[in-house]
């Protein structure tokens, strides 16, 4: 059974959880992957095939660099009311949270999972008096909420951005991201 997210209640949209990624989870994922991927796939000429062969290869890379670099990181899938909905991956380290990967599925962005999970995490960081690390696109939309967060550039490291959350910073709730970035 999951485990709740920890003090969360349920939420306007339902109750959500986490719970460690099975192998059974391997579809969900790759659909998961993909739709991230989907306004890039609309720019290639290829055939349905073809760009599901990307996808799966991307997929599978990215898989793999994950496990291999963050071996003791929690890959967890975020559900909804049990359904599976996103994939939340961190590496807690002694000195940094790293923030490796958040994503949910089209339909339940925007919606206020991620805030409330992000929200957690950075209590989590503040108890433990740790930074909070993310490598995040420059034109992901949820740039706007890591900035409402108090996430600052760190690094620009050409498609991405480092960005960090320290705990017992001062911010602003009228900080933009194009404030920050």
């Amino acid at each position: 059974m999951p485990s709740p997210v920890e003090s969360a209640s349920a939420i306007p949209m339902g109750t959500v959880s986490l719970r460690p990624e099975v192998p059974e989870d391997r579809l969900f994922l790759y659909k998961l992957y993909a739709s991230t991927r989907a306004d890039e796939m609309k720019l290639v000429p290829w055939d349905d095939s073809q760009k599901a062969a990307f996808l799966w290869m991307q997929f599978d890379a990215q898989a793999t660099h994950y496990h291999r670099y963050y071996p003791n990181a929690s890959f967890e899938v975020i559900l909804l009311d049990g359904q599976a909905v996103g994939r939340m991956y961190i590496d807690r380290t002694g000195d940094e949270i790293l923030l490796i990967d958040i994503a949910l599925l089209p339909q339940y962005r925007g919606g206020g999972i991620g805030g409330r999970l992000l929200h957690e995490l950075l209590s989590e960081a503040e108890a433990q008096g740790k930074p909070v690390r993310i490598h995040v696109e420059r034109e992901n939309p949820a740039m706007h909420l890591y900035a409402r967060l108090g996430f600052q550039k760190i690094e620009d490291k050409g498609i991405y951005y480092f960005m960090e959350w320290r705990p017992g910073v001062q911010r602003h709730a009228s900080q933009s991201a194009e404030q920050m970035i």
